[in-house]
């Protein structure tokens, strides 16, 4: 069965059968939660807080609260950051990470790649939002009448990677946290 984001609200049941035995309200407390997870869990914490940072920059730029030299700017270094990062993570994830959990829960395989799958999608989205950047960072320069309309644009790209984010993470750590502390893995 595909599990396509756009129509999840939450890891489907037939995933979370670990997730029960290790609620996340108790992994902080629990022995195997290792720093690996916590740094793992931290960089999903940055790329929520980079979405967030390329959304709020539009709206104050669209909402004449910053001047197009500081958006553009901010954008930029922001906006690169959030794109390499995620790419860099869900690739090693795909090549490294996710093959290590299936071959411990093989009963979650199909799981992880749903998983997999997010990340074709997420490729998709941030393909998206940075040709929409690079248009409001040449328009800086060319025809800066133009920039507050693919600002608008570049929202509607922002908004659309914090709902995906948002979405995407949580399943991922649902699933995967359960795994590697019901196995012991990364400790």
């Amino acid at each position: 069965m595909m599990y396509h984001i756009e129509n999840r609200t939450g890891l489907p049941d037939t995933m979370q059968t670990l997730l029960g035995d290790y609620p996340r309200e108790a992994w902080p407390d629990h022995p195997n939660f290792a720093r690996s997870i916590q740094n793992w869990m931290g960089a999903h914490q940055m790329f929520r807080q980079l979405a967030e940072i390329t959304q709020s920059d539009t709206e104050s730029f669209l909402n004449k609260n910053m001047n197009q030299q500081d958006y553009t700017g901010r954008l930029a270094h922001f906006g690169n950051q959030l794109v390499r990062n995620l790419h860099g993570h869900h690739s090693w994830e795909d090549r490294s990470f996710f093959p290590e959990l299936g071959a411990a829960e093989n009963s979650l395989e199909h799981g992880l790649m749903m998983l997999e799958g997010d990340h074709v999608e997420l490729d998709r989205v941030l393909d998206s939002f940075t040709r929409g950047a690079n248009r409001v960072i040449k328009l800086a320069d060319l025809d800066p009448t133009q920039m507050p309309e693919e600002a608008a644009r570049m929202h509607d790209h922002s908004t659309a990677i914090g709902r995906f984010l948002a979405r995407h993470l949580a399943d991922e750590e649902d699933l995967v946290v359960p795994i590697i502390l019901h196995h012991k893995l990364r400790g």
